[in-house]
């Protein structure tokens, strides 16, 4: 039968689909539940001075996570990595959930970091490996499901448990999920194999090590500002971070290079605007307009819900276009997330009716842009990068957003510092995002459409990262 006919849940796929799609449920619950959460975990542990460090910690070790082993899969294949990836993730669970103070609870996170990392990374490879192109967009669209799932429900259901029972026992609701993963796909995973292409190297290694040094700098200053010594660990550590980012990643990213280099940055750029948007657009309901965070959170929930049944559509359109569109889908998905962000730039018209609009708008242009950018990245990997192109695609999901909301946060402590408005301090954070969205869209022009073809992909890109 040909796989134009077949579904990702067809019993050749069965166990590995549901799996992957339980493995990123988990992840996802875990990452937008200590959101709701962590206020708790701080008081319980009394340690509120370090509050910040419960998401740098994890965002740091997932930069580890994310690039070392993007480099073993290429070297041995993506089994072992994926167990020693659910190993670390349930010991920080286990750890987090028996955590005595907040010292613990940040090593945990740093074991949670690393394992959500490498599992994800994985899990982008057994995509690579597993699925031929045509069922690649439906197992990229359901990923981004499972993905987005959880933050309807996510945070209520946290919240919900915490103030119940206690914040430990929403770790511990976790473990089972990841069980029943672990049984589904490890066996489909044993069985991928990889062209080797020289795995990990040690200066690749030590590269990442050094991004995640810069990283955390950059963090810690941005934390200080507008205070002097801000401005000097800011500076730092951003020029800290260019030098491995440009060993990292394919030649070109910073540069918006046509190919792989381009589809990278489109994705980075637009699911950091993306996410940062989200972040923000909340504070603004909750502490400019005076709506309540239930009614706040049913808000951002329309752009999960918008996002996910575009995921789901976005696969039956490859299939009938046979990924002639990809390309168009991209810009398209791009534009509607300019258009979205840009419908909840001016704080003072933003209204329920107006950040519902928004953020239906913007779920439907991520539905649309990320799930094809991951089908066009993997059609250009080759065979014998798989684990690289992996560790690209959940590096531009996990770091862009994780620096650009640091950001985000600076310019309204440093605006607010200026004496500026809350509102008017939000105003210029989304100025900011809107500005990265217009880059996301000139790079995603430079995806050409060439490149989206399924014939032999072009090896641009992608053994240039292994230094």
């Amino acid at each position: 039968m040909s796989s134009n006919h077949q579904s990702i849940f067809s019993p050749r796929y069965f166990a590995l689909s549901i799996g992957i799609i339980l493995s990123v449920m988990a992840v996802g619950f875990e990452g937008l539940s200590v959101t709701t959460i962590a206020p708790s975990i701080a008081g319980d542990l009394n340690g509120l001075s370090l509050f910040g460090w419960i998401f740098s910690t994890y965002l740091l070790a997932q930069i580890i996570g994310t690039l070392v082993v993007g480099r073993i899969i290429d070297k041995r294949g993506p089994a072992a990595p994926f167990t020693y990836a659910l190993l670390l993730f349930i010991a920080g669970l286990v750890a987090a959930a028996t955590a005595g103070d907040m010292y613990i609870m940040i090593g945990s996170r740093a074991l949670q970091g690393l394992g959500a990392g490498a599992m994800m990374t994985c899990v982008y490879t057994a995509i690579s490996l597993s699925y031929p192109d045509e069922l690649r967009a439906k197992i990229l669209g359901a990923f981004g499901t499972a993905y987005v799932l959880p933050s309807m429900l996510g945070p209520y259901v946290a919240g919900l448990i915490a103030d119940q029972w206690s914040w430990r026992f929403v770790f511990w609701g976790i473990l089972p999920v990841l069980v029943v993963s672990a049984v589904l796909s490890l066996p489909a995973f044993r069985k991928l194999k990889v062209q080797q292409t020289g795995g990990a190297s040690a200066s690749s290694t030590w590269m990442a090590l050094l991004l995640t040094m810069g990283t955390g700098l950059f963090l810690v200053g941005l934390s200080m500002l507008p205070g002097m010594m801000g401005f000097v660990f800011a500076l730092i550590g951003l020029v800290g971070m260019i030098l491995p980012l440009r060993q990292l990643l394919p030649k070109g990213t910073l540069t918006l290079r046509r190919g792989m280099p381009a589809i990278l940055a489109t994705r980075g750029l637009f699911f950091a605007a993306y996410a940062s948007t989200q972040n923000f657009l909340v504070l603004a309901l909750i502490d400019v307009k005076g709506i309540t965070p239930s009614q706040a959170g049913l808000i951002v929930a329309s752009a999960a819900l918008s996002w996910c049944i575009i995921s789901y559509l976005q696969g039956r359109w490859d299939a009938a276009d046979q990924g002639r569109g990809r390309h168009m889908r991209i810009i398209l998905g791009v534009f509607l997330l300019a258009v979205g962000i840009a419908i909840v730039f001016w704080i003072p018209v933003v209204s329920v009716a107006v950040a519902v609009m928004g953020q239906i708008t913007a779920g439907v242009g991520i539905g649309l842009a990320h799930p094809v950018s991951g089908v066009v990245a993997f059609s250009q990997a080759g065979e014998g990068g798989a684990g690289q192109t992996s560790a690209n695609l959940q590096f531009a999901d996990s770091f862009t957003p994780g620096v650009v909301i640091g950001i985000g946060g600076s310019i309204l402590v440093v605006c607010q510092a200026a004496g500026m408005s809350l509102q008017s301090g939000l105003i210029v954070a989304m100025g900011f995002h809107l500005l990265l969205i217009v880059i996301s869209l000139t790079a995603s022009t430079r995806i050409s459409p060439q490149s989206i073809r399924k014939a032999a992909p072009k090896k641009e890109g992608v053994n240039i990262i292994v230094h």
